[in-house]
């Protein structure tokens, strides 16, 4: 599983996998971080690119990716929307299922809480994980963490399946 924090100036990963018998293992993680004189399709081509090349290498079953949440600021918003396309286009080209999960649902899963902090989360990454040290910087750990709750709640709808759930019906007085 390769789980994705998105963001322009640094895009965090985590790929863990579960061999056959024993418990989830932390294969590798990091920080992309394009170079921040590059314009923003400079920065969002370096980010494919290396997304591309996690996927060739590790062949992950799926990917998970923290979605969009409101931000006091809408510009914010919208470049972190720009980097969760290029994740989703990598995902997508790969022929890789998506699982799309709030930043709350997220912590929930790793940590017990939605509301649980930066450093709570790079905590109980290692200790589910059986590290000697939390992943660092935090948008590692935040990537890793995605890729473990989606590992724990396997149940999670990818983003095809949430589009072809049937929707509730509308009753019209």
């Amino acid at each position: 599983m390769l789980g994705v924090d998105p963001g322009t100036t640094a895009t965090g990963y985590g790929v863990v996998e579960r061999p056959e018998a024993g418990p989830y293992r932390l294969v590798e993680c990091g920080v992309i971080r394009p170079p921040a004189k590059r314009p923003l399709a400079g920065k969002l081509d370096a980010i494919f690119t290396e997304l591309e090349g996690l996927i060739a290498r590790h062949r992950p079953s799926a990917l998970a990716v923290e979605n969009v949440f409101v931000a006091r600021n809408a510009r914010s918003a919208l470049v972190l929307g720009h980097a969760r396309g290029v994740i989703l286009l990598a995902a997508q080209q790969a022929g890789l299922p998506v699982h799309e999960m709030p930043p709350a649902v997220i912590k929930k899963a790793v940590v017990g809480t939605g509301n649980a902090s930066k450093e709570q989360v790079q905590f109980m990454v290692a200790r589910l994980l059986r590290l000697k040290k939390a992943p660092e910087p935090a948008d590692a750990a935040d990537g890793v963490a995605a890729a473990l709750a989606c590992c724990l709640a396997p149940t999670l709808p990818t983003i095809a399946e949430a589009n072809a759930a049937p929707r509730g019906r509308v009753v019209r007085a």
